[in-house]
């Protein structure tokens, strides 16, 4: 059967990341990481009993998963932008109701105990913006349970292809926090790092969990930035690659380090 379209209601950034995630088809077999944010993140969760949650870029229900293995709750709502993740979040939680779509742009069901979202937030064009609008679908008294990631993520990437997504720093969280009704606001930083056997398996490590290079990046200005690998772009990656990060273990192997740096936050709705 033919895997469902991606909506050309998309915008053309949002339609590349579709196609990126849903040919990620070992992401969690490669995304470790990952996974262990959505396990920092459920224990950050303040009542295993829910009225109703809602899960924003669920993807292949890593935190899906959890959240059914650990949370009851009355009702369930779970968006995810690519439509060939349907039947997989279905069949985690069958009472839940999908909806596919680009989380910015949908109209979203209001009045959640409970608004979570896993590894998600940093692809949306406006991210701050997630605060406003989880505050306008919380109950009062709800909670906003995510994650983001530091300007450190991925900082080999950056410095050496000056690629990457503009994360916004902690303070505008904390303002856009407070400006949107939010109190009792904790964040929380992680930083990973891991390890591979060259470069290449680097790049090979960020296509099998979702991640290009190239045109999903967003700029700070907010324009895109077309990045097309070459051989010699390649060949010139590799050589600073381990000329700047080369690590040595203890049986005198050397190796590369790809960096993650986690920003999890947890607030409520006054």
């Amino acid at each position: 059967m033919k895997n469902p379209a991606i909506p050309d209601t998309f915008s053309p950034r949002k339609q590349t990341i579709a196609r990126h995630f849903s040919t990620a088809d070992d992401y969690d077999q490669h995304a470790k990481i990952q996974q262990q944010v959505c396990q920092h993140l459920l224990n950050n969760i303040a009542h295993n009993l829910q009225k109703s949650v809602l899960e924003i870029g669920a993807g292949t229900g890593q935190m899906t998963r959890l959240l059914a293995e650990n949370i009851e709750s009355q009702h369930w709502f779970i968006n995810e932008l690519c439509p060939e993740r349907v039947a997989i979040l279905q069949s985690i939680i069958p009472t839940a109701t999908i909806l596919i779509g680009d989380a910015e742009t949908t109209q979203l069901s209001k009045g959640h105990s409970l608004i979570i979202s896993a590894n998600a937030v940093q692809w949306f064009d406006n991210p701050l913006n997630f605060v406003k609008q989880s505050a306008r679908c919380l109950q009062a008294g709800g909670q906003l349970v995510f994650n983001t990631f530091t300007s450190d993520n991925f900082l080999q990437i950056k410095q050496l292809t000056a690629q990457g997504l503009h994360y916004p720093a902690i303070n505008e969280w904390q303002s856009a926090l407070k400006e949107a009704g939010f109190e009792k606001i904790e964040w929380s930083t992680q930083r990973f790092d891991v390890p591979f056997a060259n470069p290449y398996a680097v790049l090979k490590h960020m296509k099998q969990t979702g991640v290009s290079t190239n045109q999903t990046q967003e700029q700070s200005s907010g324009s895109r930035k077309p990045f097309i690998w070459t051989k010699s772009l390649l060949k010139q990656f590799e050589e600073a690659y381990w000329q700047q990060f080369s690590e040595v273990n203890d049986n005198g192997q050397s190796y590369v380090n790809l960096t993650y740096d986690v920003l999890m936050i947890s607030a409520f709705k006054a």
